[in-house]
């Protein structure tokens, strides 16, 4: 077996110890949800915030959701980059190939206007129909990036070389990324408003909780519209509904 097949047998063997990937049909979910729905679902369970500061569609109408591969950038240092694994076994390709329709690869910067790829690295992804790039850092080659049709949300763009400030180093690790904690196989859903990572853990939970909420606040909207005034009357509110109280009314009169 060749040096490449056997680091691929030892990351999928690390894999194996890893949550496992979320489906296609629970993922397709995910994409009638309001990123705001998701944000609330986690934050009445008492979860931190999800959301990965800074991290912008590289065009507007862009949206990803898919299971989070992680990839991890670490400062540049000469005797580093010389022990590094080269070719196609530097960490950023190996992350690559991990990478499918169900998946997004998120990787971690050492700071946001720090390079992660281009139109060539990032060619691959293109070609392996990858779900979406997330970064807390920048990317090169916009122009092409755009033209690949390949949802990219990043801080910013740049015309910085990468490799000049730092160097991939850790596949399928626990990152952090725009400030939020990332795990392999986390569901990570971006859209406009940005990008936020739904723990393993918490899928049904958070789609069960955001269907709620969304209804609810679909509710309100229409009573304000229809009836207009202060929408601390409903707002915000915490689910499950209490029996009592203006929002409960609400409920109870639409229902009939």
């Amino acid at each position: 077996q060749s040096t490449w097949g056997k680091f691929l047998d030892m990351i999928k063997r690390f894999l194996s110890t890893q949550a496992k990937p979320v489906s296609r049909a629970t993922l397709n979910e995910f994409k009638s949800r309001s990123i705001q729905s998701l944000v609330d679902a986690l934050w009445v369970q008492g979860w931190p915030s999800p959301v990965i500061e800074g991290a912008k569609p590289l065009s507007k109408g862009m949206t990803l959701v898919g299971n989070a591969v992680t990839l991890r950038f670490v400062p540049h240092r000469p005797d580093l980059a010389s022990s590094k694994p080269s070719n196609e076994l530097s960490p950023e390709y190996v992350a690559f190939e991990l990478c499918g329709e169900n998946e997004v690869l998120v990787a971690s910067a050492i700071g946001p206007w720090e390079s992660v790829g281009g139109a060539v690295k990032l060619l691959r992804l293109k070609q392996r129909n990858v779900g979406g790039l997330v970064t807390d850092g920048s990317v090169r080659d916009s122009e092409s990036l755009l033209e690949y049709g390949l949802p990219v949300f990043s801080h910013s763009t740049t015309a910085k070389q990468g490799p000049a400030a730092m160097l991939p180093w850790g596949v399928n690790e626990v990152i952090s990324c725009g400030g939020v904690l990332v795990r392999p196989n986390d569901v990570i859903v971006g859209d406009d408003d940005g990008v936020v990572v739904i723990p393993n853990s918490m899928v049904d939970t958070v789609l069960s909780i955001s269907l709620e909420r969304e209804k609810i606040e679909e509710l309100i909207l229409e009573e304000l519209h229809a009836n207009p005034g202060s929408p601390g009357r409903f707002y915000p509110f915490q689910t499950p509904i209490t029996s009592h109280g203006p929002l409960a009314e609400l409920i109870k009169r639409k229902a009939k």
